[in-house]
């Protein structure tokens, strides 16, 4: 192989890490500490840096680099031929796109997650609404551009999820939801005897950051590459295995709330900091999609997290944290308390079962504004509908509805379906996961580094080495909704 070759990539990667961390940065910063009036700063430095990153990656001297590269063909060892599959890719995504309007997008992203703020702290949709539906046309416009004879929507359904399609999404949730209403009823019915208040008291922050604490601990976090923050809406920030940011929110009256928004974050954090090591610093060292990566996150929040050999292993040290609160509390009480089932407003907050039914609403708002059958005005009209139709319950302010999630605020549109897949697939993983140990002692004894081991060596070690759709199969065989819905079926009916 052409050493050159390798140091003419080795260099490019380094600038377009280097840009790609500075980006991020911002934005974590932007969404935790930052001051309320920085957004405008922010915007134009964020705006200058996609510029930059624009140019880098679609210039000359790219360009050639690819060329080179695909070029080289068989002659280039598997991890750097796969790197300039998605050198490829990306080249493809953002080169169709005038840098102009690309600016313009990512200036614009700031300034309406924002807004998004504001509007969501004084329930002003008002405020926000023009800001929405800008980004709505953003990625409309950005989805053609990539794809002029395809459907848009599987096109950002694509950037997220590759191989994804809207067909498969409704085949999925069609599936899904033969199976899941009939569960979430028999679920819910069970649940009206749990008397939940226990959790519901007054439990300080203060004491909850000492609980978040131990929780990362509990699940393998490596604190000296991975640490935690507070916003408004948790989310994770990769920067690359030796830099990973999570966030939580906490409430006073809620600390279930902040405790599985730190499970779930941190399986995020754990599979960027299980990449190998080899794939740092290139195109190959995150996370391979958005599915898999829920499927982290939301196996470690539900299927470890709200099992009851969790429960038992963790009450004791909630119950020393907050004495003598839920001193009478036993684990199998607790366990029923943090798995009761009810219709909710709150998708974050909403119990396993009746999740998927939050993101149903979202890909069907998503798939007709991108339709041009709704614009954002309609949006909380419809969000309000659809929560009565599939939750049987009254959305009172647009707070609670609409303008709960920092999704679309920042043009994650096409992501939302990522959420349920990613559910689906880690109830395919425990099955497979079971054939090889006991995952409930492993759970109970504290041995949770057993489960670490086993996803590293499935999953997190490949990074972007391996497509979704074929590393998921190659551990589980094909996405099996009924696999999820027996799942729910046998913890909650």
């Amino acid at each position: 192989m052409n050493e050159q070759l390798l140091e003419r990539l080795k260099s490019f990667e380094k600038s377009v890490f280097a840009l790609g961390h500075a980006m991020g940065v911002l934005y974590y910063d932007g969404n935790t500490v930052a001051p309320k009036r920085s957004a405008i700063v922010r915007g134009e430095t964020m705006g200058e840096l996609s510029r930059m990153a624009y140019e880098l990656t679609t210039g000359p001297e790219a360009v050639k680099l690819l060329e080179d590269l695909e070029a080289a063909g068989d002659s280039l060892d598997p991890v750097t031929k796969r790197k300039a599959v998605l050198m490829r890719r990306g080249f493809d995504e953002t080169s169709c796109i005038p840098m102009g309007e690309y600016v313009e997008y990512v200036k614009l992203q700031t300034e309406s997650m924002d807004t998004w703020k504001k509007a969501k702290e004084t329930d002003d949709f008002d405020l926000f609404e023009p800001y929405l539906q800008k980004m709505f046309d953003f990625a409309r416009k950005f989805a053609l551009y990539r794809n002029p004879d395809g459907d848009p929507y599987t096109t950002m359904l694509d950037s997220f999820e590759k191989g994804l399609t809207a067909e498969r999404c409704d085949k999925f949730f069609g599936d899904l939801k033969k199976r899941l209403v009939p569960i979430a009823k028999k679920a819910a019915e069970k649940s009206k005897t749990i008397d939940d208040s226990p959790i519901n008291g007054c439990f300080p922050v203060e004491k909850q950051r000492i609980l978040s604490d131990y929780l990362m601990d509990v699940i393998g976090l490596d604190k000296d590459r991975c640490t935690l923050g507070e916003t408004e809406h948790p989310f994770t920030d990769e920067f690359s295995k030796y830099d990973v940011r999570i966030t939580t929110h906490y409430y006073e009256n809620m600390p279930a709330a902040s405790m599985y928004s730190v499970i779930h974050e941190g399986g995020h954090a754990l599979y960027e900091l299980g990449t190998a090591d080899e794939l740092a610093f290139t195109n190959l060292g995150r996370g391979v999609s958005m599915a898999i990566h829920e499927s982290q996150s939301r196996f470690y929040e539900n299927i470890i997290g709200r099992s009851e050999a969790f429960c038992e292993l963790i009450l004791p040290k909630i119950k020393e944290i907050f004495a003598p609160q839920l001193a009478d509390v036993g684990a199998r009480e607790f366990f029923r308390m943090v798995t009761k089932v009810q219709p909710s407003l709150i998708r974050t907050e909403a119990d396993e079962v009746t999740y998927c039914l939050h993101i149903m609403i979202r890909y069907e708002l998503e798939k007709k504004m991108i339709a041009g059958e709704i614009r954002a005005k309609d949006l909380p009209g419809e969000w309000k509908r659809l929560y009565k139709e599939y939750l049987g319950i009254d959305v009172p302010t647009d707070r609670e509805g609409v303008l709960q999630d920092m999704h679309w605020s920042d043009g994650n549109i096409g992501y939302f379906p990522s959420y349920a897949i990613g559910s689906a697939y880690g109830a395919q993983y425990l099955r497979e996961m079971q054939k090889e140990f006991d995952v409930r002692e492993a759970v109970r004894t504290g041995n949770i580094g057993k489960i670490n081991s086993w996803l590293e060596e499935k999953i997190w070690r490949h990074g972007s080495m391996i497509d979704p759709c074929e590393l998921f199969e190659s551990i589980c065989g094909p996405l099996d909704a009924n696999v999820f819905a027996d799942y729910l079926e046998n913890k909650y009916c």
